[in-house]
């Protein structure tokens, strides 16, 4: 089976077939670094990551681009108000989502330039627009996208122009011909500082939301490239604006739209607007990093995310289960190299529903059922089939970003200092339990049990001695 996406220009299952054969050019929309990035935020990165790792593991040579954008009304905004300059601002939040990426596993892209760092691109592409008659200049400052000048404006999101809701990127502004324009150059407005804006043929100003994306596309994927992904609500008009200037400036642009579905809390959307997000790193003091991974990774794409305490506990579940089991072969039968997990044939059922539009609920019930196959064939004592049961589970969950014996993911928390201080402190208490059961003394061997129950050590007894694992990881 080839590999089948969901594009969402046709809202239509299409087979997908690169514009070079073996190459894969993909520009997923970034975050805007107004704040501290909450789990929404996370979503999209993650769907993309688990497509991207799909590809590669197809024998695809993907570029991936994730832009950032560093500045807006809003950075101007909170930037004042916390009495900090706009950039200084901007790039704390932006290393914020960057340490929260990289907690949850997600690897960095090909490309992740920043809207500021492409003012020139920018400028040249508005021009374009301006000369082939679909742009116009309003006030000093101020430029306009014609949309009536674009006869498919609205294919993306399939809505007549009469019917569109009216884009507030311009707040109104009294020089646009029409409520449906969008801003692809704005003047400054009153008291922002001098450097938020930029000199162009046309006055001076700073980038419209949209005409970033555009132009950051076209400088690092072409005129024409594969895969443009992001949130369903960038859909319009985010999405549908980016399409509109490209094509009104004589570029191919996205081939195939891929939109994830959003997080949402008590059956609502998850925003700061709406003031029920929760922060990454709030979650991640009580939640293992693996843990949150898994509860986005394994729901489809297009489905949204029901986020609760529940949903955390659920996957805390199948992560100790996966984890206990991958831990478990490797002391048994050893552990596979890195190279051997990245490269194993991995089972027809498993690449069958990650073809399938990257149906990750199926092809997480495929590693399950390797895993319990091989739970089976080491209280056997079949080590071979153990062995092989557990490279598939690595294999597969690779894919998804979670193999346990990751270095990301290794041991009950990670490496470093502090795993390595942990072990210690875990190892002592251990051998000072079993001396204690030797010597038959079950009170002291179960205080020392519950001491580790406490401290969020799950202890298991097996045939070769005790091994532990930290709750929940």
């Amino acid at each position: 089976m080839t590999l089948h996406l969901y594009d969402s220009a046709t809202r239509s299952l299409r087979e997908f077939t690169p514009l070079t054969p073996g190459r894969v050019g993909m520009y997923v929309c970034g975050a805007t670094v107004q704040g501290e990035p909450h789990v929404g935020h996370l979503r999209s990165a993650v769907a993309f990551d688990v497509l991207v790792r799909w590809l590669r593991r197809s024998g695809l040579d993907v570029t991936l681009v994730r832009n950032v954008t560093d500045i807006d009304d809003k950075i101007l905004t909170k930037a004042d108000e916390a009495g900090v300059p706009w950039w200084a601002w901007a790039f704390t939040h932006e290393r914020l989502f960057t340490a929260a990426y990289e907690a949850i596993g997600i690897d960095a892209p090909t490309y992740e330039p920043r809207a500021t760092g492409h003012v020139p691109d920018m400028v040249e592409l508005m021009g374009r627009l301006v000369e082939r008659g679909h742009a116009y200049v309003g006030d000093a400052g101020n430029v306009w996208f014609d949309v009536r000048s674009l006869p498919s404006y609205g294919s993306l999101t399939r809505q007549l122009l009469e019917n569109l809701s009216v884009d507030d990127s311009g707040e109104g502004a009294a020089d646009k011909r029409s409520p449906h324009d969008f801003a692809l150059w704005k003047a400054p407005r009153d008291g922002e500082p001098a450097t938020a804006s930029w000199d162009t043929p046309y006055g001076r100003g700073r980038p419209g939301w949209h005409l970033e994306c555009s132009a950051m596309a076209r400088r690092y994927l072409g005129e024409s490239f594969d895969i443009h992904g992001g949130g369903i609500d960038l859909r319009f008009p985010h999405h549908e604006n980016e399409q509109a200037q490209s094509h009104a400036a004589g570029y191919g642009f996205a081939q195939h739209w891929l939109h994830n579905a959003w997080v949402t809390s008590g059956g609502e959307k998850m925003s700061k607007s709406l003031g029920n997000y929760l922060s990454v790193t709030a979650v991640l003091e009580r939640t293992a990093p693996a843990v949150l991974r898994l509860a986005l990774a394994t729901v489809h794409y297009r489905s949204t995310v029901e986020f609760s305490d529940a949903t955390l506990s659920e996957a805390a579940t199948t992560w100790e289960r996966l984890t206990g089991f991958v831990t478990r072969a490797a002391e048994t039968v050893g552990e596979d190299a890195p190279d051997a997990v990245a490269t194993v044939a991995l089972p027809a059922e498993f690449a069958a529903a990650m073809d399938d539009d990257v149906n990750v609920a199926a092809a997480i019930a495929v590693v399950h059922e390797h895993a319990r196959r091989g739970n089976g064939a080491l209280a056997a004592g079949d080590g071979g089939l153990a062995g092989r049961s557990a490279l598939l589970v690595r294999g597969m969950l690779d894919v998804l970003g979670l193999d346990p014996l990751a270095p990301l993911w290794r041991g009950a928390g990670g490496s470093g200092a502090v795993q390595d201080a942990l072990g210690s402190l875990v190892t002592s208490v251990l051998a000072q339990r079993r001396a204690a059961r030797e010597d038959k003394d079950w009170a002291r061997a179960d205080e020392l049990r519950d001491v580790l129950t406490a401290a969020g050590v799950v202890v298991e007894d097996a045939a070769g001695g005790a091994r532990w694992t930290i709750k929940g990881q």
